[in-house]
């Protein structure tokens, strides 16, 4: 429902802003409302305790701004939308309407269409490679139709056929590959800016464009190293697994802290030094650039990845890729823990429900979780350091034993669990505690690439690649219930893959039960089941989500 003042004098797109962006139940400019299904009550509620007689009249000469600041007392949500360099204004006398209209001729309404379909907030390669192109592609896109979505598969699909080059092992294949992949890459500019440019935002489209982004990468990573095999009979499945692992810890760090810093008292607010230095640089142009650098985002990342392909081997290509994002992943991890550090403030409950959604931990570790609750202090910094010795025993021992496929590895996993119960046991609302999800993500990942690594079974690695492609799937589709606001997947399920301590309990049995060739079939059907059961509950969550009319959304995503 759209309430518009005849006298109103603005911009196509400020009024297009106000009236049609899905996101919001009501938006507003001046002389222009709209309410979504969800708001129309409160509007008609707002409409029927607007006064009628002598003395109202001011009321009602403006009716959009007497409903607009009713709805804003609501509170439900309106969105009052800022123009910014566009004009939205209501014209009452001859005066203000011509004033009103040559501030409009003044101002390109397109120009500015088009700027802000790019984020605000981008890597250096994308914002001076990429953006200044593609949001013409995307207003291209826009005129004949296509949907975001439809961009979004395209990417997909495009990213696809470079793996496909990639696996063919040819010089000619690994070059076709990287120019596909910066291809896909720009697809996947177009698509988000396709979306603020047309205002066509989605439930689906988001969660599509998150996890389209992880498979697309993923993906080429196996493409490269089946071409490796074919091309000299290179096995870079290691680095391959190693590269998707460390890329996705770094991401669980990234969310564990952007959730972890909803504090009592505001929700994202910072006043640690450290957080002040960063302030202070920013005022400092070019190190923000340096610093959006630093951290390898999917920009730099991709070309990066593009280049070298093109020009080396996947070998060189791997091992670039695992020293730069251990670089960025220190970098950035070393500033949020010293902000964590110098912080003054109190998780939120929703905020240590989210870190313990994060952690993925199935029945044993809630059985052990129980029977510790109470031992230790919430704020201290048991959890992170119970965490990490969780992890650590188990890898220094899968790594240094001569003989990691036994039964004494078994044994060794579930001590593990034990210290893993022990780490969630209170609310995780310390300051470090942020870290335990990427921690348990850590010591799980690395544990499965370790015992196939380290066993004669022929074709373990790429098995192992994806099983924990389809783990990986699981955690980011949590954190994208998460981010939507729709909580963690349901307990059912996580109960179902066994929690991170009950998946590594099944490998290190498999591996100690299982000869060489039963280990490698054992780790694929087990990827397979799993794969079919979070990608199941997956498609349909979100697929019910967007049919039953879910708050549209439009993940801006993170530079990494």
């Amino acid at each position: 429902m759209a309430l518009v003042d005849p006298r109103f004098v603005g911009h196509l797109h400020a009024l297009r802003l106000a009236l049609t962006d899905p996101r919001f139940p009501a938006a507003a400019v001046p002389g222009a409302l709209t309410a979504q299904p969800e708001a129309r009550p409160a509007l008609a509620r707002a409409a029927g305790r607007i006064p009628v007689g002598a003395g109202t009249a001011h009321l009602t000469d403006v009716l959009t701004d007497t409903l607009t600041e009713a709805l804003d007392r609501e509170d439900i949500g309106l969105h009052r939308v800022e123009p910014g360099s566009l004009v939205a204004t209501l014209a009452l006398t001859p005066a203000q309407r011509d004033e009103a209209r040559e501030a409009v001729a003044a101002v390109d309404d397109e120009a500015v269409r088009l700027r802000t379909a790019v984020k605000s907030r981008d890597g250096f390669f994308t914002t001076f490679c990429i953006s200044p192109y593609s949001r013409y592609l995307a207003r291209w896109c826009a005129r004949r139709g296509f949907t975001p979505n439809q961009v979004t598969t395209a990417s997909l699909l495009t990213a696809l056929a470079a793996a496909g080059c990639a696996a063919t092992g040819t010089r000619a294949g690994f070059v076709a590959a990287g120019v596909l992949l910066l291809l896909s890459f720009v697809l996947d500019c177009t698509d988000g800016q396709l979306a603020r440019y047309s205002l066509q935002y989605s439930t689906m489209g988001a969660w599509l464009d998150a996890t389209f982004d992880r498979a697309k990468e993923y993906a080429y990573y196996a493409g490269l190293a089946l071409g490796a095999a074919r091309c000299s009979g290179d096995d870079v499945w290691a680095l391959a697994l190693g590269a998707m692992i460390l890329q996705t810890c770094r991401h669980v760090v990234d969310f564990a802290f952007n959730e972890a810093i909803h504090v009592e008292g505001g929700a994202t607010a910072n006043t640690s030094p450290t957080a002040a230095l960063s302030d202070r640089l920013d005022s400092v142009g070019w190190t923000i650039w340096v610093r959006r650098m630093i951290v390898l985002p999917i920009g730099e990342r991709w070309a990066m990845i593009a280049v070298l392909t093109a020009l080396t081997t996947p070998r060189t290509v791997f091992l670039a890729l695992l020293i730069g994002c251990a670089l960025a992943a220190c970098y950035t991890t070393a500033g949020r823990v010293l902000r964590s550090l110098t912080r003054r403030a109190r998780r939120t409950d929703r905020a240590a429900r989210a870190l313990a959604d994060l952690a993925d931990t199935g029945p044993l570790v809630e059985l052990v979780s129980r029977g510790a609750r109470g031992r230790g202090r919430t704020g201290s910094l048991l959890a992170p350091v119970m965490a990490f010795l969780s992890s650590a025993v188990l890898l220094v021992w899968v790594i240094f034993q001569k003989n990691p496929a036994s039964w004494l590895t078994v044994g060794v996993a579930g001590c593990s669990a034990l210290l893993a119960g022990a780490a969630v046991s209170r609310p995780l609302k310390g300051a470090l505690d942020w870290l335990v999800p990427p921690l348990f993500r850590a010591g799980e990942y690395l544990t499965v690439l370790v015992l196939a690594a380290r066993s004669d079974a022929p074709g373990a690695l790429p098995a192992a690649f994806g099983l924990i492609a389809a783990v990986a799937y699981h955690h980011y589709d949590t954190v994208y219930r998460i981010r939507g606001g729709t909580g963690a997947p349901p307990r059912w399920l996580v109960r179902a893959t066994g929690g991170s301590e009950g998946r590594i309990l099944v490998v290190t049995v498999l591996a100690a039960l299982l000869p060489d060739t039963g280990f490698t079939i054992a780790l694929t059907a087990l990827a397979v089941v799993l794969a079919l059961l979070v990608l199941s509950e997956s498609i349909r969550f979100w697929v019910s989500a967007h049919l039953g009319g879910a708050p549209a959304v439009h993940d801006e995503g993170e530079p990494a």
